[in-house]
This record gives C-alpha cells, structure tokens and sequence, in this order.
C-alpha cells in the first residue's frame, strides 16, 4: 500500500448528501476482484450520459478537475451497501483523501485499508473547504496527516482527529497483509517448532 504523509493538491467539491457506494461504482462493476481499471467508471452515472459521453457539468468532468487527488463531500458519503470496490474505484481515479462531515462505518474502514485518508470535520469547516474547492486550480490544499492538519489556501489551518493505529498505518503504508509481514520472523519461528513438535501434522 503506498504510504501518505502530505498531499497537496486540487480538491473537487461533491457538496451531495447521501452519495452511497451504488454512486461510487455501480453494481455491474462489481464482477472483478482486481483493484485496478475501475477508475473510468467512478460515479458513472454522474459522469457519463446514455450514450457514455461525458456530463460536462459534473465536476470530475471539468478540467480544473480531471486530476484532483483530494474530494471534499457532503454527509454521510460512502452509506449503502458494504463494497471494497468502492474506495478501489476512487483509488484508481487517483483520490487519496476524501473530506466529510460523516461517513459510512463500513467505507470508512475500508478507506484506510486501502491507502485513502477519510476526514471528518465539523459543518463550518467543511462549507470553508468547498468554497476553497470551488476556486479549483486557484486555490491548492494542503493534507499534513503526521501534524493532522489540512491547510488551506488563504493560509487557514484546520485540526483533524485519527486513530493512532490507523495514522501508523497509513504513515508507513501498511495494510493487512503489510502488518501480517511485519510478523513475518515470529510466524517462521513459530511453523518451524510445530514441524519439530509434530512431524506429523
């Protein structure tokens, strides 16, 4: 999993409430187990018409957009059904941190076993950060996860809470099977004494 320490970046703003993970990657997408490719259908019905050309008015469409890396969100973001395909999907668009007020316990775990960094912030916070989202290619935010800060573009600085562990985890890039690895010596040690043990087994 690649590590996050800082990203500075464009932010897009979806000030929608509710977006749930049929949003982010519609059901018949779900046929792969791979992570990789589900980029180009990331909210698909909202990027894209009957005939599959693109809505020009929604905001991943616009080209101050196109490479935002940071999605500023309305409440309640990522609720509905409990898909992994739906952190994969924003991951392979290229967002690594999405802020919101509220998300979905499931997609916010999900999140960060992915390698993406979900922000809770207060309501005032969050309408700040979309008017600052708003500006696009004008107005770059900051994500500090080490001090916890996302510093806006007025030189504005807003604190964010995170579990220790989850920090950790993410600061060195650390999914399941990275901390399982980091055991690696412990479950050697432990497989060799029980073949001596139980030759048998």
């Amino acid at each position: 999993m690649q590590k996050f320490t800082t990203l500075t970046g464009v932010a897009a703003p979806l000030p929608m409430i509710n977006v749930d993970t049929d949003m982010i990657i519609p059901k018949q997408f779900l046929k792969t187990i791979a992570r990789t490719g589900l980029g180009k259908s990331l909210f698909y019905e909202l990027r894209y018409d009957e005939s599959g050309a693109d809505r020009p008015e929604f905001v991943l469409n616009k080209p101050a957009y196109r490479n935002s890396e940071i999605l500023v969100a309305g409440d309640n973001f990522g609720c509905g059904s409990s898909r992994e395909h739906a952190p994969w999907a924003l991951l392979d668009f290229g967002i690594r941190c999405v802020i919101s007020t509220g998300f979905a316990d499931i997609f916010y775990n999900n999140c960060f076993k992915n390698g993406i960094l979900p922000i809770k912030v207060k309501p005032e916070e969050l309408e700040k950060l979309l008017d600052d989202a708003r500006r696009g290619a004008n107005a770059r935010i900051t994500i500090d996860l080490e001090k916890q800060e996302i510093r806006g573009p007025d030189g504005g600085v807003i604190a964010f809470e995170i579990d220790a562990f989850r920090k950790h985890c993410l600061l060195n890039g650390l999914d399941d099977i990275g901390l399982t690895m980091q055991k690696e010596s412990s479950i050697r040690a432990y497989e060799e004494r029980t073949a001596t043990a139980r030759p048998w087994a």
